[in-house]
Parts: structure tokens; C-alpha cells; sequence
């Protein structure tokens, strides 16, 4: 049975590296990037409010879709504002939200010294530096009061992220 899985949180939280080792687990998964999704629809991005909402809900119309033609569904985006996930929330009957949490302080060190951004754009944070509208930043990040996970990636491994979101997907589907 097909589910969605929604990995958010901060740029530089992890949210990238988790989807791609998630998929590692759930070949058949799809995944749904942002930043993917961004470079086609706006190649010259403005991260307006307009903008991103245009894109976010583009893209919980797609992880639905993909659901609904019997597909997995994994979702790579930071959607800081909560009404988008709530959004996938309610258009999906088999939707997780996990939330990557992770200190501002960490992820900023994260994104200036990683090599593989999984297509996200680079300086992130020197953006938000100098007034971009950078999530957790300028652009507030809304947490959801009800996720099904919390994972601080501060002080849990990739690993260890993975196997408590496979427990989770396979409690829900009543397997052991």
C-alpha cells in the first residue's frame, strides 16, 4: 500500500540525506524535491510568499497524485509553513510528517561545508545573512503540533533516523 512521507525542517537539517537513504530502504519509492521542483517552475527564484506558496502547493498536488496512481511518495522540502503540510495532511489518508529537528547554529555550519547540497542551492545562509528570506531566518519555520516523528538530527544518525521512520511506516500497516 502506498503512503506519502513528508521529511521537513531547516535547510542543512538533514532532509535531503534522509530521503535519499530512505530510498535506499523503499526502492520503489519516489522522490518529490523542492529544489527539484524549483529550478524548473522558477529558474530565477524570488522566494516570494506568492511564489512559494505556488510551489509548495504544486507540490503536495503531485505527491497526491503519485499516491493515488499507487506510488510511495517521499517529499525533500523544508515547507516551513505548516498549512502546506497540513495541506498534504488532509488530501493524503496515508500521510507521515516527519520533522527533521535540528539548532539553527548546526545546520548553518552544515550547509557551508557540505559538497553534496542534492541540488539545493549553495549559501543558503550567507543569503539569509545579507536579507534573503531564508527559513529559520527572515521566513519563520511553523512547527506542526502533531508529527508523527520528531528526529533531532543533532543527536541521531541517518541510520538511526531511517529505521525510526521504517518502524513507524510498518506500524501504521500493521506489520511486525
Amino acid at each position: 500500500m502506498p503512503y506519502v512521507i513528508w521529511i521537513t525542517g531547516l535547510p542543512g537539517s538533514g532532509k535531503s540525506t534522509v530521503a535519499s537513504a530512505l530510498k535506499d530502504k523503499i526502492p520503489h519509492a519516489e522522490i518529490l524535491r523542492m529544489d527539484d521542483l524549483r529550478r524548473v517552475v522558477t529558474p530565477e527564484p524570488t522566494y516570494s510568499e506568492e511564489e512559494r506558496e505556488h510551489l509548495y502547493r504544486s507540490l503536495v498536488y503531485m505527491a497526491k497524485t503519485l499516491y493515488e496512481l499507487g506510488h510511495t511518495v517521499i517529499i525533500d522540502a523544508t515547507g516551513n509553513r505548516k498549512s502546506w503540510r497540513e495541506l498534504a495532511r488532509n488530501l493524503v489518508p496515508d500521510f507521515f510528517e516527519i520533522h527533521l529537528k535540528c539548532p539553527l547554529e548546526v545546520c548553518m555550519e552544515r550547509e557551508s561545508s557540505r559538497t553534496d547540497t542534492h541540488g539545493a542551492p549553495k549559501d543558503i545562509y550567507k543569503k539569509g545573512k545579507a536579507g534573503a528570506p531564508v527559513p529559520g531566518m527572515q521566513v519563520p519555520y511553523e512547527e506542526t503540533e502533531r508529527p508523527e516523528l520528531v528526529i533531532d538530527t543533532e543527536k541521531k544518525s541517518v541510520a538511526d533516523a531511517v529505521g525510526r521512520i521504517m518502524g513507524l511506516t510498518e506500524a501504521r500497516k500493521g506489520k511486525p
